[in-house]
Order: C-alpha cells, then sequence, then structure tokens
C-alpha cells in the first residue's frame, strides 16, 4: 500500500446522517432533562417556603387571614396541598392568568358560604348587608308560600259536573249520597214470624231425641215419619 492509502485508511470516517441524527436528539434529551431538573427544584424550594409561610400564619394568633401573591394553577396547586396538611382553609379568588391569588384562614375565620360567592364574584363581603338580603329574601318566600295558599282556597270548578250529569245521576243523586248512612244492626237477621220451624231450641232438640228413640224402637215407623217431615219442609 502507498503512502496516501495508508494516510487515508488512518483518518476518521466522515459521520453519516444517522449518527448526526442520533447526536442531536441526544442533545435535546440532555437539555430537556437539564430543565426538568431545574424546575423540579425550583418547586421544591417553593413548597419549602409555603410551609415556612403557613406555619408562621399558624403560630401567629393575631392573624386570621392571609393573601398571598397571584401565581399559576401548579404553584396554586401546592399551596392548597400544603394549607391541607396544615389544617388551613386555601380559596382562590381573581381572574386565571391574571390576579388569581390564594387566601389562606384558620379555621375558626373561614367564610361562610355566601360571602365565599361574594368574593368569587369579585363583590366586597358586608355582613349586615348580607343579613338583611337574606331576611327580605325570607321575607318573600314567605308571602309567595301565603299566596299560593290563597289561590288553592279560591279556585272555582269551571263547570259543576252535577249540572252536566244530571239527566245520568238526577239533580238529588249528590245530595243523598252525601247524607250519612247509619248502619243496619238487624242486617243478617231473619225475625222469627218469617221462620216455617217456629219451634224454640228445647222443643226442637226434645223431638230430636224423640225421633231417635222411635228409629231404635220401630225403624220403619221412624222412616216413615223422617220422609213426612222432609216432604213438609219442602213445601
Amino acid at each position: 500500500m502507498d503512502l496516501l492509502g495508508s494516510i487515508l485508511s488512518s483518518m476518521d470516517k466522515p459521520p453519516t446522517v444517522n449518527s448526526q441524527k442520533s447526536s442531536l436528539m441526544k442533545k435535546q434529551r440532555e437539555e430537556m432533562q437539564k430543565k426538568q431538573k431545574e424546575e423540579r427544584a425550583r418547586l421544591q424550594s417553593f413548597r419549602r417556603d409555603i410551609e415556612e409561610k403557613i406555619n408562621k400564619f399558624v403560630q401567629d394568633g393575631s392573624q386570621h387571614k392571609i393573601q398571598l401573591d397571584p401565581m399559576n394553577k401548579v404553584l396554586r396547586s401546592i399551596v392548597h396541598d400544603v394549607a391541607e396538611i396544615a389544617g388551613v382553609a386555601a380559596f382562590s379568588f381573581g381572574e386565571e392568568e391574571v390576579d388569581r391569588a390564594v387566601t389562606l384562614y384558620k379555621k375558626e375565620s373561614a367564610p361562610c358560604d355566601e360571602e365565599l360567592a361574594a368574593l368569587r364574584r369579585g363583590e366586597k363581603w358586608d355582613p349586615l348587608k348580607a343579613q338583611a338580603e337574606a331576611e327580605r329574601k325570607e321575607k318573600e318566600m314567605q308571602e309567595e308560600k301565603e299566596a299560593s295558599r290563597k289561590r288553592k282556597s279560591e279556585v272555582v270548578p269551571a263547570a259543576n259536573y252535577q249540572e252536566k250529569y244530571h239527566h245520568l245521576i238526577g239533580k238529588e243523586a249528590a245530595l243523598d249520597a252525601a247524607r250519612v248512612t247509619q248502619t243496619n244492626k238487624q242486617y243478617g237477621f231473619v225475625p222469627s214470624a218469617n221462620k216455617k220451624d217456629q219451634r224454640s231450641i228445647e222443643q226442637t232438640l226434645a223431638d230430636i231425641q224423640s225421633k231417635k228413640r222411635k228409629k231404635l224402637s220401630n225403624p220403619e215407623e221412624a222412616s216413615s215419619s223422617t220422609s213426612n217431615d222432609t216432604s213438609g219442609n219442602s213445601q
């Protein structure tokens, strides 16, 4: 092999397209991992600062609420998580990506539902005004109930069913049906005058015993007597 051939063979081969692409992807991956690491460290530092601030707030008996600076959704989620662990009420107010911030309250000073609704609307909370508004709504509700009760009591049917169906039930049918009925205490009892056999129970039993004795002493005569009694009852 000549000198030129030996020089060329000792030189590194030029990089291929695949190796260039692989090197670029590796560089991008390293940069992304570096940014993720920096972001993770920043969030951890922010969490430590929030934990320290909330601990001071809890221990300070003169403060009942504090409002933090506006922050994005990720940072607010960290604040809410730390506040829940510390037993502090946390609510976010304001417009997203403009001035939305977290306000922390101690449990005993947490706002009521009406106050929360006013703050979320961006209104200033006035307890006296809220009390007057609640009383006004309660009064309106009572007036509406009373008006509804009066309307129900004053309802008059559009037509009288007695006049509409008098050709079927008669004009006096409703009055007759409305009369209070009384139970007939004699219902189910048959007067003794209507009975065909008017003998007393003692006499009936005596007759039965007599027939039995006759049957035992003279079977033929008892049989004819029984036939006569049967034919007489059927009449």
